[in-house]
């Protein structure tokens, strides 16, 4: 395994956050949906094709709570942007399952 500097990993931001809306993604090449994140006050809402059409559908994901790094350029996805890059573990078969904060933890929050 390589290994990586404390200063690297600081170098990241990720922040938890409320998914407050969430669509298919039906032009996206592998199965995706859209959804928008709240991060709080500080950064507000942000968006993310993610692809997590396995173990979730756009209906389930509003209120969720989620883990995402804030701090990459935006990147563009087909006809969408995709401002923040949503993290997630996959399962045995590969399907991405959400990496989410514990409870009580506010929108806006930095892993630290």
């Amino acid at each position: 395994m390589e290994q990586t500097t404390f200063e690297t990993f600081m170098a990241l931001d990720i922040r938890a956050g409320t998914v407050v809306s969430a669509e298919p993604f039906p032009e996206a090449r592998k199965p995706a949906i859209k959804v928008v994140v709240d991060f709080g006050s500080d950064l507000g809402t942000r968006k993310s094709s993610a692809q997590i059409t396995d173990h979730y559908t756009p209906e389930e994901l509003v209120g969720r709570k989620v883990m995402a790094v804030v701090n990459f350029p935006p990147r563009q996805i087909g006809p969408f942007m995709s401002e923040v890059l949503v993290l997630g573990f996959p399962d045995a078969d590969g399907a991405i399952v959400l990496a989410a904060p514990g409870e009580g933890v506010p929108d806006g929050a930095r892993l630290a």
